[in-house]
């Protein structure tokens, strides 16, 4: 199990939030943590600690009049650390060349390709096209609903048609290298990890998969290295003394889980 850092930014600003409050009218957020530094303060900080396979998300979607101020500092965290973040957000053919080319190692994709509740084939198949399916990310961040897991869009606020389950992953697989998944029901809580849907990304063995949500305490790793049967690679927001939690970040860069 590998640790992935993150830089979520939202409204111009390297934040932590609470998932599910996001909002794209008025661009509002409940937030745990907002940073006076800027993304570049973190990449490097990522950097210098030889951490890479993070990701830098964007928060607010294009049109949105924080857009800019939120790309700006996404480009300006790739440039920091070259190779060692991906970037998701609002990532689509159009401009996906641009991120990989300030920095991105892989551009991770979500609404583009789940769009109006069902998945775009055609989209998919776009994107392949556009940068490769080894520098491709698909973002299956999920909420439960009548007992299963469904992919959300826009920046998680939407419903698709689409249960992920292993099936799921192993259809999908074929166009990616790796999958991102946030818990979004426990996101930016630090309440603990959703461990059946740990269990089952840990049943899928395609490529590998990084799992967001929840994690606030040394066990909460624990049970995500037991759940997800330690073939899953972790994100930690909220709950990191950087971003105003109490898990030391110098602890986790060294721990071994």
């Amino acid at each position: 199990m590998k640790f992935r850092p993150c830089i979520d930014i939202h409204n111009g600003k390297v934040k932590q939030i609470v998932g599910g409050s996001l909002q794209d009218e008025g661009d509002k957020a409940r937030e745990n943590f907002v940073s006076s530094r800027d993304a570049s303060f973190f990449a490097a900080l990522y950097r210098d600690a030889g951490l890479s396979g993070g990701h830098v998300i964007m928060l607010n979607k294009e049109g949105s009049p924080y857009y800019e101020a939120t790309r700006d500092q996404a480009f300006l965290a790739l440039g920091t650390y070259p190779g060692g973040l991906q970037a998701g957000g609002g990532i689509n053919p159009d401009n996906a060349e641009a991120f990989l080319d300030a920095g991105a190692s892989h551009a991770i994709v979500t609404s583009y390709v789940f769009r109006e509740g069902r998945i775009y084939w055609e989209n998919l198949e776009k994107m392949v096209r556009t940068v490769g399916k080894d520098r491709l990310v698909l973002d299956l961040s999920c909420r439960k609903k009548d007992g299963a897991y469904y992919i959300v869009t826009d920046r998680w606020q939407t419903f698709t048609d689409t249960v992920l389950t292993k099936e799921t992953l192993e259809t999908l697989c074929g166009y990616c290298s790796e999958f991102l998944v946030h818990a979004v029901d426990v996101e930016g809580k630090a309440s603990g990890v959703e461990k059946p849907l740990a269990e089952m990304l840990a049943d899928f063995s395609g490529c590998p998969v990084t799992y967001a949500g929840g994690v606030g305490s040394w066990q909460d790793l624990m049970d995500l290295k037991i759940h997800g049967k330690e073939k899953l690679d972790v994100t930690v927001g909220s709950a990191l003394d950087i971003f105003g939690g109490t898990l030391p970040f110098t602890r986790l860069c060294q721990k071994k889980l």
